[in-house]
């Protein structure tokens, strides 16, 4: 079957992601005055426009700049209900827990497939028109064997990164019992899960699962072929980080209450596990902001996620959390941008995604603004103007 390709001219600035593609001052391989040619579903060409080959259809980006589509490494979109009360008392004065999980578990497991599904493509959709091209999102909002199966069945329907999340906290039907329920999310829900998921995932803090449940439910869960990533450090110092390297980890995601170990435990396995960060989770519950610079500064491997879900990080929005991230995290606005795509896809061990290079998948933004630092520096404007996902326009 014969493909159709698109040549996308007079870009002002171009992010690759690729050093060599750009000047080599800086990973974000900038070039500008740029062209790119996609072919089918892939990259086929990149470089300057005036040196742009002939294609099927063109698009003149008229000067504005392109960069790679957002890669969403973490975040919860299986669920239904919303939790607007718990937010307004947070912003009320409230502190926040884990337990707030436990009123989206009863929505969902009362609703339908097909309003689970309904509001996970509403969520895509929102975030695809704001650049995401790629996204993750786990189950955990179910916590029984059929509803947690339900959740990763649906998932799987969309999108190939799929977590099992079963250890999201302890289900309320074994809140006596919580050794029994490990022996659940370990044993049956993982063999009924196992099957939709590539991940698996585990709360690891109080109020939810400690050390040694997390060890047993990610090894587990590797025994039965899944890859773990673990829930790590987000509300307080404990073993979360630590976990995830031991255990070879894709990503320790929050990482917001961090020892000097912890920051040399993530430096040394830089190539391995990735440290995800994700501010609208601080933004929405009024929490001490991981501190970026410090694991930058140490060398460690960093991805930023939106941690979509209703009860502690209820936004869709990458550029947002640049924009966070930038102004509360202390990042540079090319170590956000990267972060959003480059870094999403290291933590989703995925060489196809995150870059404008030849042979990458065709996933792109146009933004209507003629530099990537717009996102950081104009919060809140929407502006991605055109989505290419999978070399489909589809914004």
């Amino acid at each position: 079957m014969t493909t159709t390709t698109t040549v996308i001219t007079n870009i002002g600035s171009l992010v690759t992601n690729d050093p060599a593609l750009g000047d080599g001052s800086t990973p974000l391989g900038l070039i500008q005055d740029a062209a790119v040619v996609i072919d089918g579903e892939t990259i086929a060409w990149v470089g300057p426009t005036a040196q742009a080959p002939a294609a099927d259809t063109a698009f003149d980006a008229t000067g504005r700049a392109v960069i790679p589509g957002f890669v969403d490494s973490h975040s919860h979109l299986v669920f239904a209900g919303d939790r607007t009360a718990e937010f307004n008392a947070r912003m009320s004065g409230h502190s926040y827990s884990a337990g707030g999980i436990r009123t989206t578990v009863a929505a969902t497991r009362a609703a339908s497939d097909a309003e689970l599904e309904a509001n996970l493509l509403r969520h895509l959709h929102e975030a695809r028109r704001q650049g995401t091209t790629t996204f993750e999102t786990k189950s955990g909002y179910g916590l029984t064997v059929a509803d947690e199966a339900r959740a990763l069945r649906i998932a799987a329907a969309h999108t190939e990164e799929v977590t099992y999340l079963g250890a999201h906290i302890v289900s309320p039907d074994y809140a006596d019992d919580p050794a029994a329920y490990v022996a659940l999310v370990t044993g049956e829900m993982l063999t009924a899960c196992a099957p939709y998921a590539r991940w698996v995932d585990v709360f690891c803090e109080k109020g939810a699962f400690d050390g040694d449940q997390a060890r047993a439910i990610l090894t587990a869960g590797a025994a039965a072929g899944l890859i773990p990533r673990v829930h790590a450090n987000q509300l307080s110092h404990g073993p979360g980080v630590q976990l995830a390297v031991e255990l070879e980890a894709a990503s320790a995601d929050h990482c917001t209450h961090l020892t000097d170990a912890d920051v040399d435990a993530l430096a040394q396995a830089a190539g391995t596990t990735v440290a995800t960060l994700l501010p609208g989770a601080e933004f929405s519950t009024r929490a001490q902001w991981p501190d970026a610079r410090r694991l930058l500064d140490a060398g460690v491997t960093v991805a930023l996620s939106t941690d979509c879900n209703p009860g502690s990080s209820y936004t869709s929005s990458m550029p947002f959390c640049i924009a966070l991230a930038v102004r509360d995290m202390r990042m540079t606005p090319d170590e956000a941008l990267w972060s959003a795509t480059a870094g999403g896809a290291r933590a989703l061990r995925r060489t196809d995604i995150g870059a404008v290079t030849p042979g990458a998948r065709a996933d792109l933004a146009l933004l209507d603004a003629p530099s990537h630092v717009h996102l950081a520096y104009r919060p809140g404007v929407p502006l991605v103007s055109a989505v290419w996902q999978k070399g489909r326009k589809t914004a």
